[in-house]
């Protein structure tokens, strides 16, 4: 469980970052997929709206998600992890004002960073069609309202107008948004490693990449995407394409067979999985708590 004495995730993930070498975040969509990255060795996480919206709604991420439901889920991987996690909060639900809000409740959730992006409300995936963005002067202000917002929470700012505009357009949005202040700044949706390293040349600022399994982004090595300027790349889907293919194998056998599987290449034992929950860390606080004695003074009465 966290220990609340530790920094907050927004300040190691500043000290963190003044380090050159990239950091890689996989994307987690409930608790144990957090769990997992945390126990795999990587720095940090990253909240996917992609993966959230499919498993807690059953839905694409076509701005259904609501800002509520998106800060309940962060909240409760920051209850368990210990590495800095980076969030989506889409378009900031509506106008400066509303960023400004939805900026103060993500960092109560305990948010290290979160991009805000320039779609038009109700947005989409950013590797899905059909994208429109919003000015970019309209933008400018939800960034302003965002750094407002923030005490330690660092801003990524984020601009899906590569599906509607061209490079030019990119790089004027992301040297404006990074002007209002954010932190980071982030193009969605690149096509190539020339217009990624467009992105990672624009100076004083951290820029932040994205790798899209079966996306319009190349998919590249980190250090090559490190070596094109980029401090953070995010993996936002893999952890749940994975896990979806391999629930739906497991449930077509239990069809097909009528018989439960003890596989141990496509399964975790019973053992693995509580080790992997933190079972034996509870088991030692109930001890510390003498719930035994307390089940047998019970009895007695």
């Amino acid at each position: 469980m966290r220990n609340t004495s530790e920094k907050s995730g927004a300040r190691a993930l500043r000290e963190r970052l003044k380090n050159p070498e990239i950091i890689m975040a996989p994307g987690c969509y409930d608790c144990l997929s957090a769990r997992l990255i945390e126990q795999a060795g990587f720095e940090a996480a990253f909240m996917t709206g992609f993966g959230a919206s499919g498993s807690i709604l059953g839905q694409p991420d076509y701005g259904l998600m609501t800002m509520n439901e998106m800060v309940s889920v962060c909240a409760n991987m920051n209850a368990i992890l210990h590495i800095p996690l980076i969030g989506d909060i889409d378009t900031g639900y509506g106008n400066p004002l509303n960023v400004y809000r939805t900026v103060r409740e993500f960092e109560r959730a305990g948010m290290a960073a979160v991009h805000l992006e320039d779609q038009v409300f109700p947005k989409r995936c950013g590797h899905m069609e059909k994208k429109a963005v919003i000015p970019m002067e309209e933008h400018v202000e939800k960034i302003r309202a965002a750094v407002e917002a923030r005490d330690d929470m660092m801003i990524i700012a984020r601009t899906d107008c590569r599906a509607t505009h061209n490079m030019d357009e990119v790089i004027r949005r992301l040297e404006a948004y990074r002007d209002a202040g954010a932190d980071i700044i982030y193009a969605d949706a690149l096509r190539s490693p020339e217009e990624m390293k467009a992105v990672g040349s624009i100076p004083g600022v951290y820029k932040f990449a994205n790798q899209v399994e079966f996306g319009k982004t190349p998919v590249m090595s980190a250090d090559e995407i490190q070596a094109l300027g980029f401090s953070i790349v995010i993996y936002p889907v893999g952890t749940i394409f994975t896990a979806a293919r391999a629930m739906k194998n497991m449930l077509e056998l239990l069809k097909k067979n009528r018989k439960a599987t003890e596989d141990r290449a496509v399964m975790t034992t019973f053992e693995e999985y509580n080790k992997i929950v933190g079972m034996e860390r509870l088991t030692e606080m109930e001890a510390g708590y003498k719930v035994d004695e307390y089940k047998k003074r019970l009895k007695q009465d």
